[in-house]
């Protein structure tokens, strides 16, 4: 009896080990203290974010009965002052490190987290009237080329990119983000810009894209984190966690994103 009941004490202190064990390297999508999620999560996230952030928080209300996700999304370089100049915010996704940054640097948030990486491509009007095909086109003359400013990370990936494939444009316009950018190749004020390629995936019914080798050199990474005194910092940690898990993975990599 004696070397049964040790056994069985055994078996116990086994199952809770492994039950401990099991799924730690798997963010957990709820509250680090178990409790319920309520209020309103206040997500700032990059343009280039919109479309897969909008379902990633659809998902994450879904799974949080009451909780409602608020995004605002913009250029990276302006979200990131908005919030060290004090704008309300429990999360934080830039599209570059360095506005993140501007972040940490103040204070505000520590330990960011990289969840994916965006690569630029050449957007072109359905049809490419311009005849536009490789990135030296773009140095033409007579084409239009809208390019995002370059204190924005997909301006400055740009900068880089046309550094590296040696080609020096003159952009008509120098748009806020890149969904700005875009929005001109969409509507034909130009006739190309340097946009990144979820973005050109999104708008495929009018546009095309163009694949360049160069933007291999200015591939951006996208981190993420829960500001410091979060308005609701359980449902902002809650966030960062689905962000980071494999549901929220699936809908990034379906967008265009590559994994970090």
């Amino acid at each position: 009896m004696r070397l049964v009941r040790m056994l069985a004490v055994a078996t116990v202190a086994a199952l809770a080990l492994a039950g401990c064990g099991g799924g730690a390297d798997k963010p957990s999508t709820t509250p680090p203290t178990g409790e319920k999620l309520t209020g309103t999560v206040t997500v700032l996230a990059a343009a280039s974010l919109t479309e897969s952030f909008t379902a990633i928080g659809k998902d994450f209300e879904a799974a949080h009965p009451g909780v409602k996700v608020t995004f605002s999304f913009g250029a990276s370089s302006t979200l990131a002052t908005q919030i060290v100049n004090g704008a309300p915010a429990d999360v934080f996704a830039s599209a570059s490190p360095t506005n993140m940054k501007q972040v940490t640097d103040a204070n505000l948030a520590t330990a960011p987290t990289v969840f994916a990486r965006n690569q630029l491509v050449i957007a072109v009007p359905k049809g490419n009237k311009a005849g536009i095909k490789t990135i030296e086109d773009l140095a033409k003359p007579n084409v239009k080329v809208a390019l995002c400013a370059t204190q924005v990370p997909c301006g400055a990936a740009a900068t880089k990119a046309l550094a590296a494939a040696n080609v020096k444009v003159t952009p008509v316009t120098l748009e806020a983000d890149v969904k700005a950018a875009l929005t001109k190749v969409r509507l034909g004020e130009v006739d190309a810009a340097l946009v990144y390629r979820t973005d050109a995936q999104a708008a495929s019914a009018d546009v095309e894209a163009i694949e360049f080798t160069a933007s291999a050199q200015a591939v951006n990474e996208y981190p993420i984190v829960a500001i410091a005194k979060a308005p609701n910092s359980a449902g902002a940690a809650a966030f960062v966690a689905y962000v980071l898990s494999d549901k929220a993975k699936a809908i990034l990599t379906k967008a265009g994103f590559q994994n970090p």
